[in-house]
C-alpha cells in the first residue's frame, strides 16, 4: 500500500504546502466550506493506470470527510472517456487537493504506460528501471514501472553495488574494482561491473563479478558480449535503449536491459477532474 509509506505521505504533504502555500486565494475567496461537491476522474487518451491510491491520499491528508467510488484500479488499461473514480467531499477541499492530486496520478501513469510498450516489444527480456528519476519521486516513479510490468534496479546507492566508469577511473581498472568491492562490501550484496568495451568484459568476468552492464554497446558488440558472457556473469544492457531498438537487443539473449528514458523523459498521460455541486 504505497498511498501508507510514511515517505510518500510526507511528499504529498510537501507537495500540497508547495501548492496552497498559506491558502487557496481563489477558492477560500468565492467558496464556503459547508458546500459540497461530486467529481469525476475521466480519461482523455488511452493509458495504463498508475497512482491511484496516492491521487485519492492527496484528498485525504486534506480532509478525512472525502470518499471515493473506484471504477479502475492500478494496472488497469484505461480507454479515452471512461470514469477512472467518483470523488464526493467538500468542494473546496477538492478544488485545492485537485492539482497536486493529478499531477501524481498524471506522471505515474505515464511510466506505467511508456514501461508497458517497452515489456511488450521485449517479450520476455526483463525491463528494468534507473536511477534517472525527478528527486524525491523516486518511490512513485518506480512503483509505476512495477504497475507497468517492468522491474526495479536498485533504489538508490545504498542496497546494490554497481561499479561505473568513473569508480574504474579513480582505482585504476575493473579488476582492481571488483577486488575491492569483494574484500569491503557485504557479502550479501552481488557485485556488478559496468564495462564499455569487450576486453572489459572479460575483465570483469575474470575477477569474478556477477553481473556486467554493457554501456552504450553497438548491437554487434552486445552480440558478442552474450557470446562470452553468457552463462559466466548476468548481462543487462543500458544506454541509447529506446522503442525503435528494443526488439533488436531482446534477441541478442542478453538477461536485462535498463531504460533510463521511462522515467527520466516521461510524458504525463492526459486526465481530467470534472466537479459538479449538489
Amino acid at each position: 500500500m504505497i498511498e501508507k509509506d510514511p515517505f510518500v505521505r510526507k511528499i504529498i504533504r510537501l507537495a500540497l504546502e508547495e501548492d496552497i502555500g498559506d491558502g487557496d486565494r481563489t477558492t477560500d475567496s468565492i467558496i464556503k466550506e459547508e458546500k459540497r461537491a461530486f467529481a469525476k476522474l475521466i480519461a482523455k487518451e488511452d493509458f495504463i493506470l498508475a497512482g491511484l491510491p496516492v491521487f485519492k491520499q492527496v484528498f485525504i491528508e486534506l480532509s478525512s470527510d472525502v470518499y471515493f467510488e473506484d471504477y479502475h484500479k492500478d494496472g488497469d488499461l484505461i480507454k479515452k472517456g471512461e470514469v477512472i473514480c467518483a470523488i464526493k467531499g467538500p468542494a473546496h477541499i477538492i478544488l485545492k487537493a485537485e492539482r497536486t492530486a493529478l499531477n501524481f496520478l498524471q506522471r505515474m501513469s505515464g511510466i506505467a504506460t511508456l514501461t508497458k510498450r517497452f515489456v511488450e516489444k521485449a517479450k520476455g527480456i526483463r525491463i528494468v528501471d534507473t536511477r534517472k528519476t525527478a528527486p524525491c519521486l523516486r518511490i512513485f516513479d518506480k512503483y509505476a514501472v512495477r504497475i507497468g510490468g517492468g522491474f526495479n534496479h536498485r533504489f538508490g546507492l545504498f542496497d546494490g553495488i554497481l561499479i561505473k566508469d568513473n569508480h574504474i577511473a579513480v582505482v585504476g581498472s575493473v579488476k582492481r574494482a571488483v577486488e575491492l568491492a569483494k574484500k569491503n562490501a557485504p557479502h550479501t550484496l552481488k557485485i556488478e561491473v559496468e564495462v564499455e568495451s569487450l576486453d572489459q568484459l572479460k575483465e570483469a568476468i575474470e575477477a569474478g563479478a556477477d553481473a556486467v552492464l554493457l554501456d552504450n554497446m553497438t548491437l554487434d558488440q552486445i552480440k558478442e558480449a552474450v557470446r562470452i558472457g553468457k552463462g559466466k556473469v548476468l548481462l543487462e544492457v543500458s544506454g541509447g535503449v529506446s522503442l525503435e531498438n528494443i526488439e533488436d537487443i531482446a534477441k541478442t539473449g542478453v538477461d536485462i536491459i535498463s531504460v533510463g528514458m521511462i522515467t527520466h523523459s516521461v510524458k504525463g498521460v492526459d486526465i481530467s477532474l470534472e466537479l459538479k455541486c449538489n
